[in-house]
């Protein structure tokens, strides 16, 4: 099967999921691959109910509803993905921008079959972006041990930062507290890229129309993505 299928197939079935179990699917779920990375980009993604909670600035309960949720959900996906390009799902990451009502799904496989148009290669003001997600992580909680950014397609750039977390995170980590951690990173984390937004769209020459982040505790590793428009 090519890729334009797989990603088409892939796309239909996250939409479903989504519908299936909130009541109401997203208007459209983008998917892309990129050889390891298996991107969905969802839009117009909110509930009834959870427009409700918004406009009583309960977006906390939203979130937490949407964390219970996809705990269930994973491994139907995951397992849908491996069947589709033949590979494990090593790695997965999801994050949703509720006032935009879109969301982001990543995959990252074991050395997937699915060759992508093109490689993955180095981008203008490589350097300078990447200094500015280190100054966003600074500013935020420390640098980060390692920075790797790649431009996977004109419309998505994923940046991978490793060893972020400071002492008092990895304590609430071992005291149970990673959900509720989580959630307050994800805020803290977006408003100060908000603040350096400008910047990213100055070195990168394009528009930054969304951005998504995500973490794995375990492995003090995190993993953002930025929605561009050429």
């Amino acid at each position: 099967m090519e890729i334009k299928k797989k990603e088409i197939e892939m796309s239909s079935f996250v939409g479903r999921v989504l519908r299936d179990n909130f009541g109401r699917g997203p208007g459209n779920v983008f998917c892309t691959f990129t050889n390891p990375f298996i991107v969905f980009h969802i839009t117009n993604f909110l509930s009834p109910m959870e427009k409700t909670l918004m406009t009583n600035d309960k977006a906390f309960f939203v979130h937490k509803t949407r964390d219970l949720m996809m705990e269930t959900l994973l491994s139907e996906i995951e397992s849908q993905i491996e069947i589709t390009v033949e590979k494990k799902v090593r790695e997965f990451y999801y994050d949703w921008n509720l006032e935009a009502k879109t969301g982001m799904f990543l995959a990252i496989t074991q050395d997937i079959e699915v060759a992508s148009e093109g490689q993955i290669n180095g981008y203008t003001n490589e350097e300078k972006v990447n200094q500015e997600m280190i100054q966003v992580s600074k500013e935020v909680e420390k640098p980060p041990g390692e920075i790797t950014s790649l431009m996977l397609n004109p419309r998505t750039l994923i940046f991978i930062r490793n060893k972020i977390l400071v002492p008092i995170e990895k304590e609430l980590i071992h005291l149970g507290c990673e959900e509720t951690l989580k959630i307050a990173k994800r805020n803290l984390e977006k408003r100060f890229l908000n603040l350096h937004v400008n910047n990213f769209e100055e070195y990168l020459n394009v528009r930054v129309t969304d951005y998504f982040v995500d973490w794995n505790f375990e492995e003090d590793k995190s993993y953002t993505l930025f929605m561009l428009k050429p």
